[in-house]
């Protein structure tokens, strides 16, 4: 088996594009290698990888260069750089849109319950008349006030800012 695989190595085969193109000779050592039972080493792999490195290097008429050996990447200084400290201006973020919410208060109905609403009729809240309401900004709860009307509009004094 070995010479079969020397004699194709040391053959003259040019690299054909599919195995129709291969001779009878040539595709009959190609089915003798690969009927043969017994597994190739790592030493003739990389023979055999070697070879075919070689050939392609001839048909190519230059040295194709070695890989580079694998080498750890060092990361640079993840530290953040003095121009990140500084403040940016608020008026940035001007243009930044905002869904804001007035909670009055809230209440638990059933489905049926839901289902029977009319016009005219009277939900109950949790809250009672005076009560702050909530100010809520995209789903955040950010203040409390009191609700006024003026000019025929309901409006929102901000009586408690509340924290993070």
């Amino acid at each position: 088996m070995a010479d079969a695989r020397n004699d194709l190595s040391q053959s003259n085969i040019q690299h054909p594009a599919s195995f129709g193109d291969l001779d009878a000779s040539n595709h009959a050592r190609l089915e003798h290698l690969n009927n043969a039972v017994d597994p190739l080493s790592t030493h003739e792999i990389e023979r055999l990888l070697d070879h075919a490195s070689e050939s392609l290097e001839q048909v190519a008429g230059r040295k194709i260069p070695a890989a580079d050996p694998a080498r750890p990447y060092v990361l640079s200084d993840l530290k953040p750089a003095n121009h990140a400290t500084s403040r940016q201006p608020i008026d940035l973020l001007g243009e930044v849109e905002m869904d804001l919410c007035i909670e009055l208060g809230r209440t638990l109905m059933r489905l049926d319950e839901v289902l029977q609403l009319r016009s005219g009729c009277v939900v109950a809240l949790d809250k009672l008349a005076g009560d702050p309401v909530d100010v809520f900004a995209n789903g955040k709860l950010i203040a409390r006030g009191e609700v006024l009307v003026m000019n025929d509009n309901f409006c929102i004094r901000v009586t408690e800012l509340v924290g993070a």
